[in-house]
């Protein structure tokens, strides 16, 4: 198993107050999915939006972003990528809350998963 995180998705389906610290919440969700990765042996890969401000530790979970920061461009990072993915891999779940990206994985053959659920999971860890 695959499994595909829109982080921004994932971040943002608690308001916790994450928009104070972006940088930080984006390190707290890659320290929870790394030690996700090593309890469940899951392949992770967390999509960001654009590059990270500070080095983000992880061992066991891949961190990518899209090359060009912007409205829905990690959306677009995981669907430019998830071909490959699905290729190489027998299952792909995409963790999003994002309609139109469910929507475009699906038909790609990604199973979904909604963000608030897995965080719900990710929390309970």
């Amino acid at each position: 198993m695959h499994r595909v995180i829109d982080a921004m998705n994932v971040i943002g389906s608690r308001p916790d107050g994450w928009w104070r610290d972006r940088a930080g919440a984006i390190a707290r969700l890659v320290a929870q999915l790394d030690r996700w990765a090593a309890e469940t042996g899951e392949r992770v890969t967390v999509v960001l939006e654009q590059p990270p401000r500070g080095q983000l530790v992880a061992e066991r979970l891949e961190v990518v972003w899209a090359p060009r920061p912007g409205r829905d461009s990690a959306d677009r990072e995981i669907v430019r990528r998830l071909g490959d993915w699905l290729a190489a891999e027998e299952e792909v779940t995409v963790v999003t809350s994002d309609r139109d990206l469910a929507g475009r994985a699906r038909g790609l053959g990604a199973t979904i998963e909604p963000a608030a659920g897995f965080r719900s999971r990710l929390d309970g860890l």
